[in-house]
């Protein structure tokens, strides 16, 4: 067994406790400045000289030298080829998975407001909404040290789903190296074009359209410090769906799970990167030492150790705290990505959960299982945003538009009240407008 890892220990009745729990989770802010400043510059390239700064960088940062954009095109003939290639167990996985993502955010669609609507008055007036998809959505998907089909699905389906008409997949491969799960993905997921492409540059191209790459009407999904500073510059330009930081686990657990459960549970963010946080509340002092016994006793077997072992010593928090209700409570000061309840009844503290981006509810529900194949979206607000952000989703990819239609007895009424409120705002031409259409 290895030496203990050295894990951050806090209790809630302790003097100062929540300034020192906000204080753990912010990030280290140093180099911010940096890449922002070498964003702005790759950006301004990119937007102002086309294709050829897209080669200039994919060359530099990527390795790949080609003589135009077209040659980083993956072909849709590629894309299936990929997919049939493909072990007959990853892709069955794949297919599962797909489908499960496709179904909830079908229902999504069905439930969540994303459909016209209208109503009619006495008078015959007819207000409503017309909610309509976006034309052309660009997905950036990572690359480098690691690839994730999982993101081609839960960013492309539900755009399809919403009936966006272009999907546009920019995936980053240095030295060339494609990975074909990504690929089958994106065949599967109905994406209509891929760039292998990344970084800040390719969410520029994105942002800005050079003579290859078409200029999108929203960006979405997650990449590195670069690529969400390049996503939080070109907002306005475009649409985006969030500026996303390192991945984030939060446990509330009653000690009735097993320690190793819930090890392994911490570890399943903390191996996203040496910045990722993990952090478990519990009541249960005995328990506390046995899961940390279980991440010592675990530690050594995993093929990330040095990452894990990095985020949990940095990063990672091992909380008391009085009872359930004050873990809800705590939980909500925290508003994690990932909030799993491993409990007895995980459903009646759910209900004292406000801010969340997933609830994980009960023993079985893992993670991880929502990373890649429960259904719902895995593209979740961190960093504390859950306090007003949402799960990407199918109305990520509509917009709404008001619909008006005043009949002419209508226009007598409500002539007559914006005329007044005009007039109230010094708005002449306002109530004048209103005013020509009463009856004399």
């Amino acid at each position: 067994m290895s030496a203990e890892i050295n894990i951050q220990r806090l209790h809630s009745k302790e003097v100062g406790f929540k300034e020192t729990l906000m204080s753990s989770l912010s990030l280290p802010m140093a180099d911010d400045d940096a890449i922002d400043a070498a964003v702005v510059k790759i950006l301004a390239q990119v937007k102002e000289r086309g294709d050829t700064a897209v080669l200039e960088f994919t060359k530099q940062f990527d390795r790949l030298s080609v003589d135009s954009v077209s040659q980083l095109e993956i072909s849709s003939q590629e894309l299936e080829k990929a997919y049939q290639s493909l072990p007959a167990e990853q892709k069955n996985a794949l297919d599962i998975a797909a489908q499960r993502v496709r179904a909830y955010h079908e229902q999504q669609k069905i439930e969540a407001g994303c459909h016209s609507w209208e109503y009619t008055e006495a008078d015959g007036t007819r207000l409503g909404q017309k909610v309509t998809p976006l034309d052309r959505v660009g997905i950036y998907v990572p690359g480098g040290k690691a690839a994730y089909p999982s993101s081609v699905l839960m960013n492309a389906i539900p755009a399809k789903v919403a009936g966006v008409s272009e999907v546009i997949m920019v995936v980053p491969t240095p030295d060339g190296a494609r990975n074909p799960l990504v690929l089958a993905a994106a065949y599967l997921a109905g994406v209509d074009r891929v760039f292998t492409i990344g970084g800040a540059q390719a969410v520029g191209a994105l942002a800005y359209g050079t003579k290859t790459i078409p200029s999108v009407d929203k960006i979405v999904g997650p990449g590195n410090a670069y690529v969400a500073a390049a996503k939080r510059r070109v907002f306005g330009t475009v649409g985006i769906d969030m500026i996303a930081g390192p991945s984030e686990i939060l446990i509330l657990c009653d000690g009735t799970s097993h320690s190793d459960w819930i090890a392994m549970d911490l570890f399943s963010q903390a191996e996203h990167d040496e910045l990722a946080q993990s952090i478990l509340l519990c009541p249960d002092a005995a328990f506390i030492e046995q899961v940390q016994a279980s991440i010592n006793k675990l530690l050594p077997e995993m093929p990330r150790k040095k990452v894990i072992e990095a985020s949990l010593t940095n990063r990672a928090l091992l909380i008391q705290v009085q009872d359930m209700a004050e873990a809800c409570e705590i939980a909500n000061d925290i508003a994690a990505e990932h909030l799993e309840i491993c409990a007895t009844n995980p459903r009646q503290w759910s209900e004292l959960i406000r801010h969340a981006g997933a609830i994980f509810m009960g023993n079985y529900t893992s993670e991880s299982l929502g990373d890649y194949c429960a259904g719902p979206n895995h593209v979740l607000p961190t960093a504390r945003t859950a306090r007003f952000s949402s799960p990407l989703g199918v109305y990520d990819f509509i917009k709404r538009s008001s619909m008006i239609e005043v009949s002419e007895a209508g226009a007598q009424t409500l002539g007559a009240v914006a005329s007044t409120l005009a007039h109230g705002e010094g708005l002449q031409a306002h109530a004048r407008a209103a005013e020509m259409r009463l009856k004399k």
